[in-house]
């Protein structure tokens, strides 16, 4: 997987400086990293809404367009893939591969549980974003 993800961030590398009139990935950039950003949430909305619908093939075209614009955004923001796999590699090790830190741990080890701790520590209070509810019924695109 992490192979044809490189492949793709390589090929973002290689057509960013080529002719915004005839290449998707250059006119991307020279509009900018608000132009990058905005397709990506388009992209990741369009997952949402394909995943809620239960159309599995939709899913994953648009998770490859997902995963095309994410690389763009990543090679305009100086991301390089192996960051992003160090980042898995860390969280692996700290929480495991298929869960996801806290906030409050994002950035050091998981403190080990005591026994019997004699008083609770406050928790840390963490900036939430806010949560998006999708209502249950089928959600369209737009277009």
């Amino acid at each position: 997987m992490s192979d044809s993800l490189e492949r793709l961030y390589h090929a973002v590398v290689a057509a960013k400086d080529l002719d915004p009139a005839t290449s998707r990935t250059a006119r991307l950039f020279q509009r900018g990293p608000a132009k990058m950003a905005k397709k990506l949430a388009e992209e990741a909305i369009e997952v949402v809404i394909d995943a809620v619908n239960g159309d599995s093939n939709a899913v994953v075209r648009e998770s490859a367009d997902l995963l095309y614009n994410l690389s763009v955004l990543w090679v305009a923001a100086g991301v390089r893939p192996e960051d992003v796999w160090a980042e898995m590699d860390r969280r692996e090790r700290v929480q495991g591969i298929a869960e996801k830190l806290p906030k409050v741990y994002a950035d050091k080890p998981r403190p080990a549980a005591k026994a019997a701790p004699k008083i609770a520590a406050a928790p840390e209070k963490v900036a939430r974003r806010p949560i998006v509810a999708l209502q249950s019924g089928r959600l369209k695109k737009r277009r």
